[in-house]
C-alpha cells in the first residue's frame, strides 16, 4: 500500500453524502472499499475489507465517532481512524483527540484536500492545525504525573514538538533528521504511550504531565 493508493471506507448515516464523497475520493485516485451508515456496518466493513483509513461522521444513528473509533482501534488493527464533521465544537474534537484519531475534518472541504488529508494520515501526520491544537490541549483533564513511560531524550524532544503540532518533515528540521528517521521515533513514542495516533500520544502527554502545555 502507498499513500497515493490508500483504501478507504467513507462512515456516515446520509447515504447520499457518503456515496457522494466516495465517488469523488475514488475519481481522486483512492481506493474506496465501501461505505457504512452506522457503526454496527462500519465494524463489519472494516473486518471484511482491513482498510487504511475510516472517514468517520461523528453523529451516527447507533455510537458517535469517538465510540466507534475505540471499537475499531481497540483490536489493535493499523487503521486510522479521522472524524468529519459538520460541528468544530471543542467537545467533539478533544473526544477524538482522545479516541485515538488521526485527526478531523469540517464536511465543508473539497474532494482533493479530503484526498490529500488521506494521504498524509497513511503517511503517519495528524490533522489539526498547531493553532488548533494550542486551543484544546489546555483543555485536557490533567491526572497524576506518571513517569515517562521509558522515553529518551531524543524521543522526549521530539514530544515536545509533536505538542506544537508540527509536521514530521518540520520536526525533522528542528531536529536534523531526515522524515524516514521522525516517523520511526514517532512510531517508538506511540508504542511507549500506548496510543494509535499523534495526537493520542500528545494526549496521553499532557494528561500524565510528561511535558507541558505549550507555551508553559
Amino acid at each position: 500500500m502507498t499513500p497515493e493508493r490508500a483504501r478507504v471506507v467513507v462512515v456516515d448515516d446520509h447515504r447520499m453524502f457518503a456515496e457522494s464523497l466516495a465517488r469523488l475520493l475514488a475519481e481522486e485516485g483512492l481506493d474506496v472499499v465501501g461505505t457504512a451508515a452506522s457503526a454496527a456496518e462500519a465494524v463489519t466493513l472494516v473486518e471484511r475489507s482491513r482498510p487504511d483509513v475510516a472517514l468517520v461522521d461523528y453523529y451516527l444513528p447507533d455510537l458517535d465517532g469517538g465510540q466507534l473509533a475505540r471499537r475499531l482501534l481497540a483490536g489493535g488493527s493499523p487503521i486510522q481512524v479521522v472524524i468529519l464533521t459538520g460541528d468544530a465544537d471543542d467537545r467533539v474534537l478533544l473526544d477524538a483527540i482522545d479516541a485515538g484519531c488521526s485527526g478531523f475534518l469540517t464536511k465543508d472541504r473539497a474532494a482533493a484536500e479530503v484526498c490529500e488529508a488521506v494521504r498524509a494520515v497513511v503517511g503517519g501526520e495528524s490533522l489539526v492545525s498547531p493553532a488548533v491544537l494550542a486551543r484544546l490541549l489546555p483543555k485536557l483533564t490533567r491526572g497524576e504525573d506518571r513517569p515517562p513511560a521509558g522515553l529518551t531524550p531524543r524521543e522526549s524532544e521530539l514530544l515536545v514538538l509533536m505538542t506544537h503540532g508540527l509536521t514530521n518533515r518540520a520536526i525533522g528540521e528542528r531536529m536534523f533528521l531526515s522524515t524516514n528517521t521522525v516517523r520511526n521515533y514517532v512510531q517508538s513514542v506511540l508504542t511507549k504511550l500506548g496510543a494509535h495516533s499523534k495526537l493520542e500520544a500528545v494526549s496521553v502527554a499532557v494528561r500524565r504531565g510528561i511535558v507541558d502545555y505549550p507555551g508553559e
